[in-house]
């Protein structure tokens, strides 16, 4: 049996390292605000901020703490409210209402864009280049290992791209807030040096998982671990993975958008039923996962 003062000390241990990844410094706090004001007045997104202001300016004579219907948004993006509380009961309700949080500084929204692109794992496609690359065995993925880690990198700089990020500090602490409740997992790839060089985050209720972000420092190591991960939800009996917009990466990997009623009539039917409950733990290596052949993949 573990000691209480030991437990204690590992509990102690994780708040002293949210508590130094969990924040900006003050110009870092600035640049990002900064960044986001410019980012949200470049055309065509300026044309999304009448709405939210006429929003923000009905919340303010008549706040409503409800969480809002996903099917009726003030604009053709996908805001449907204003974020009033985000512990860990709301984000909960929110994800099965197929809701997720917007906005990189100030005043949040719920967000409920009119399509969402997701994976279906019998469309799982895995390139060439990445099985090559599972099969080196130069990569190790975990699950669940360096959640605080993975979170402050997928926050980081992007290597030719402005530094605008939704993930600031108190969307830090509530997903480490859902991490810690059992509803939010990682998945950490470390190279041969021991070193977290990719990885990525998501929230999974019932069967599905919702992607949140990735991160890579070194070349298509989250690719890899993605794979990896779409792998076990699969095995895991998992009905899809929403990774919300469409991006390349995500589609040439076998994701495709579908209309908001089509997702929110799997998330009807996939939400509350079974999933992996607790810690996740690796059951494959990548060498295995990219020997895997089956009806649930294809290769390039």
């Amino acid at each position: 049996m573990i000691e209480p003062d030991i437990l204690m000390t590992a509990a102690e241990e994780i708040s002293a390292l949210r508590g130094n990844l969990f924040r900006e410094t003050p110009f870092a706090t600035f640049e990002r605000i900064a960044l986001g004001v410019l980012w949200a007045i470049k055309p065509p997104r300026v044309w999304q901020l009448p709405p939210f202001l006429r929003l923000w300016a009905t919340e303010l004579i008549r706040p409503d703490k409800r969480l809002p219907d996903p099917e009726r948004t003030f604009d053709d993006q996908g805001l449907a409210g204003i974020v009033h509380d985000m512990s860990v009961p709301t984000m909960v309700a929110a994800y099965r209402r197929g809701l997720f949080t917007s906005g990189h500084f100030g005043t949040l929204s719920w967000s409920s864009p009119p399509e969402r692109c997701v994976l279906f794992f019998d469309e799982l496609h895995m390139s060439r280049r990445i099985r090559r690359l599972m099969r080196q065995s130069r990569y190790r993925v975990t699950f669940d290992r360096a959640f605080e880690q993975v979170i402050k990198a997928c926050a980081g700089r992007r290597e030719g791209r402005w530094h605008v990020t939704w993930i600031t500090p108190q969307i830090m602490r509530t997903y480490a807030a859902l991490h810690d409740a059992g509803h939010c997992h990682s998945f950490e790839v470390w190279n041969e040096a021991g070193a977290l060089v990719g990885g990525g985050y998501g929230v999974a209720l019932g069967r599905v998982f919702f992607t949140e972000s990735q991160f890579s420092h070194e070349d298509n190591t989250s690719k890899l671990g993605f794979n990896v991960l779409n792998w076990h939800l699969n095995r895991w009996g998992y009905t899809l993975n929403d990774g919300k917009f469409r991006t390349p990466t995500i589609l040439d990997m076998g994701f495709r958008p579908i209309p908001r009623r089509e997702f929110l009539g799997h998330l009807t039917q996939g939400v509350d039923d079974g999933g992996h409950i607790g810690r996740w733990e690796v059951e494959a290596d990548p060498a295995e996962v990219a020997a895997w052949q089956g009806p649930h993949a294809h290769a390039a």
